[in-house]
């Protein structure tokens, strides 16, 4: 099914970092959080878009002389992408569920830009493959990879899967999750750790608490004692349960279960944490989602750390949510 745009193939000049697209078709409350500012059709299943990464941004880092984006941004974008393009190119309604079953992305720190005053922009060269339908004819799902350029050098690249579900088959889904949202406050009496021993930026950046109690007990027993006293032990469990439920950027809207965002920087804070500080900034990483992560009981994120690589696993009720690597320089 095509709309008006595939038919007339879109504008055909020059890319636009003047606006942002309008909100409702990135799944966005705040204008703030809106990356993309121009969409259009190039080819069949081909497609072009710009985006803007502010310093503003709340997951540019704050002092320490770098000039580097977050990862995040780069996966963020190509969710905005993996919203916008099928509402927009493929007839998906506006009312229904996009869900990521899985993605990846890979950034050469050589290319990467480097952040000046005000905002990078961005090139993205979109491709749309696997598309699936139903019985009806509506897509029900597409894979989406995405190429990324800044002053015409291409430094990333990322892709996944998307499903989308209309709003009977969510609530199906759901059952008696569907109605369910973030806690309005994190753990009572849960440590976490400090926001520089898992590489964030601020106390409320913080994603993940210890789960043994307010000493940080691990299963064995054993405490860590104070965060950065003799290093991480290898038993320290550690939750998924973010300091700030109404984060703007990890929480810009409500959710009825974890969002994957959550769920990649948990993995990148745990690797952070079990490297004792060295496994920071990941140039490279995969998750995929098997299963919704709820926010209650809080999910644990296992990480094993070996040289440059980090393999995570997202566990809750005996079952593994989510599992993926993330990969260093």
């Amino acid at each position: 099914m095509m709309d008006l745009f595939d038919e007339l193939g879109g504008d055909t000049g020059p890319l636009s970092w003047s606006r942002t697209v309008p909100r409702e078709t990135v799944h966005r409350a705040s204008v703030a959080e809106v990356l993309l500012t121009d969409v259009r059709r190039v080819g069949d299943g081909r497609f072009e878009a710009a985006a803007c990464w502010p310093r503003s941004h709340p997951t540019f880092p704050r002092g320490g002389g770098t000039d580097l984006h977050s990862p995040l941004m780069i996966v963020e974008t190509l969710r905005q992408l993996g919203i916008y393009l099928p509402l927009r190119h493929y007839g998906v309604a506006a009312d229904a569920r996009l869900l990521i079953t899985d993605l990846f992305f890979r950034l050469d720190p050589a290319a990467e830009p480097r952040a000046a005053f005000g905002a990078t922009e961005v090139t993205c060269l979109a491709t749309v493959g696997g598309v699936r339908r139903g019985p009806d004819g509506a897509v029900t799902g597409l894979r989406l990879e995405v190429e990324f350029l800044a002053g015409g050098r291409a430094f990333a690249l990322a892709g996944g899967g998307a499903r989308f579900l209309d709003a009977g088959q969510y609530a199906a889904v759901r059952a008696d999750r569907a109605g369910a949202v973030a806690p309005g406050a994190a753990g009572a009496g849960r440590r976490r750790p400090d926001a520089g021993t898992v590489g964030a930026h601020a106390p409320h950046d913080v994603v993940v608490a210890h789960g043994a109690g307010a000493d940080g007990a691990g299963p064995d027993g054993a405490g860590t004692g104070p965060d950065g006293a003799g290093g991480p032990r290898p038993h320290d469990v550690l939750l998924v349960e973010p300091a700030d439920p109404r984060h703007p950027f990890f929480f810009d809207h409500a959710s009825d279960h974890v969002p994957g965002m959550v769920l990649l920087e948990a993995a990148r804070q745990a690797a952070a944490r079990q490297s004792g500080g060295t496994l920071l900034r990941p140039t490279a990483g995969r998750l995929k989602a098997a299963r919704f992560t709820e926010f209650d009981p809080p999910a644990r994120i296992l990480c094993v750390p070996h040289h440059s690589t980090c393999v995570f696993r997202v566990l809750q009720g005996g079952e593994q949510k989510a599992f993926g690597t993330l990969h260093y320089r």
